[in-house]
């Protein structure tokens, strides 16, 4: 059921369900998460602290500026 949530979920949704999760399960809920849904730890443990800060206004868009790959014009000149 956890996978079925988080595969409709953007990225900063997904990231925020799986910190809550995995608080929710106490000691050893990260790990646990991980196992069940192949989320990175990393990925998870940042789910968790940006829930125990503030929580930002929701911005438009789902990455920060410049984030993401580049563009293949940017990459390959000539393109």
């Amino acid at each position: 059921m956890i996978n079925r949530l988080l595969a409709v979920a953007d990225e900063r949704l997904r990231r925020l369900l799986a910190g809550f999760f995995a608080r929710q399960r106490g000691r050893g809920g990260l790990f646990e998460l991980e196992r069940i849904s192949g989320i990175d730890r990393n990925t998870i443990a940042k789910g968790v602290r940006e829930l125990a800060g503030p929580m930002p206004v929701p911005a438009e868009r789902n990455r920060r500026s410049g984030a993401g790959r580049k563009r293949v014009e940017v990459k390959v000149p000539g393109w």
